[in-house]
């Protein structure tokens, strides 16, 4: 074998190890998934052979019961307990995977399971293992507490821009816009999702960890791994959300208001479900081009706040990118356009339609939302 095959064959066989070595993270990630909703949808609708589908055959489940701190059941006693003539009947386990984190061919995730009749919250923690090329729990462990998450979801809209429009001038999804919203609907018991034109990572902007509130996110892993993960439009269906809410920051003005698989989101809430809509700051700009089953444009005859054209520096570059100014382009559909003075709060709330001026107004936003719903239920 002369030297040049030789070199061409080694290279070959290093190319084959190395793939054979890294895992395609991204496409394991969706198999994980997939393995998660199989255990957290089979034990909701009691489909024994879902949950079986999800967990290696020879692997335990490490619970508590009373008086015994570490209760190692085997997953064929765990199947025991789905009866088949439940099957398919909700049981009202409501689930959600938190986090996922993924080294080679194990991984380990969390999950949040909601039974809001008994007021119970489990935290469900996971070792898998790709077997096969099938990614199975090994085990799952859990604790349970007391909570008063209601299972209720609410949808907040982020934009993946990471530059104002073609330039390479930085935007980013405002930090404080989002901690203070969340925060409130957390605390009130609603589970937040959060959805971006492409899905996955967001930018951020206006981080102060000298702020009490953001650094209690920032250094939060489960609300880092949502902002990391956030849905695409694909994976979010209109009926599971109360009310959905528009963030603003620099980058609310590119490849929101005009994604029509989110405007069609966003409409189906509030048309067919009965659901609020809402925005704060630079994310009223998402609202401009909604309309209603009818043509006309949502903000028509509507009382609408969020940063005003006037406060924008228009001698700057960023300015410069717009692709349209937001009061005018309310005013020009017939709403009207109600802000205060400069770093002050205002929220404004017209029917179902609920907008803030700043990041003052966030939580302010949340909160009548919240109560606005509680009204509703």
């Amino acid at each position: 074998m002369n030297n040049a095959l030789k070199l061409a064959l080694t290279g070959l066989l290093l190319f084959c190890s190395t793939a054979w070595a890294t895992p395609n993270t991204k496409h394991d990630r969706v198999l994980i998934v997939e393995a998660l909703n199989n255990y957290i949808q089979g034990t909701s609708f009691s489909n024994k052979e879902q949950i079986s589908s999800a967990f290696y055959r020879q692997a335990n489940l490490y619970l508590e019961k009373k008086a015994q701190t570490l209760w190692t059941v085997p997953i064929a006693e765990y199947l025991s307990w789905y009866k088949n003539e439940n099957k398919g009947v909700s049981n009202g386990r409501v689930g959600e995977i938190i986090s996922i984190d993924i080294a080679g061919h194990i991984a380990t995730a969390k999950a949040e399971i909601l039974i809001p009749k008994d007021n119970s919250r489990f935290v469900d923690m996971f070792l898998l293992k790709k077997l096969a090329g099938k990614w199975q729990i090994l085990s799952k462990s859990a604790i349970r507490t007391k909570s008063q998450a209601n299972a209720e979801r609410v949808l907040f809209i982020v934009s993946n821009a990471h530059f104002h429009g073609d330039s390479k001038l930085p935007a980013g999804v405002s930090f404080s816009e989002i901690v203070k919203a969340y925060d409130a609907f957390k605390l009130a018991g609603y589970t937040v999702d959060m959805v971006s034109p492409k899905g996955g990572a967001i930018p951020l902007s206006y981080i102060n960890t000298s702020e009490t509130i953001h650094k209690k996110y920032l250094y939060n892993s489960d609300f880092m791994y949502a902002l990391a993960h956030t849905k695409s439009p694909a994976q979010v269906n209109s009926k599971d959300y109360r009310a959905v809410h528009y963030i603003g920051g620099s980058n609310a003005m590119y490849g929101v208001a005009d994604n029509k698989a989110i405007q069609d989101i966003v409409m189906s809430v509030y048309e067919d479900h009965n659901g609020i809509i809402s925005s704060v700051c630079h994310g009223t700009a998402g609202i401009v081009n909604l309309k209603t089953k009818s043509g006309e444009y949502l903000v028509t005859g509507k009382k609408v706040s969020g940063y005003p054209d006037s406060f924008e520096n228009q001698s700057k570059a960023y300015f410069k990118q717009f692709p349209f100014l937001i009061q005018q382009t309310i005013e020009q559909r017939g709403g009207t356009f109600i802000h205060a003075e400069r770093n002050q709060a205002h929220v404004e709330v017209d029917g179902r339609i609920v907008t803030g001026q700043n990041h003052l107004s966030s939580r302010l936003v949340a909160e009548q939302i919240i109560s606005m719903l509680k009204t509703q239920s």
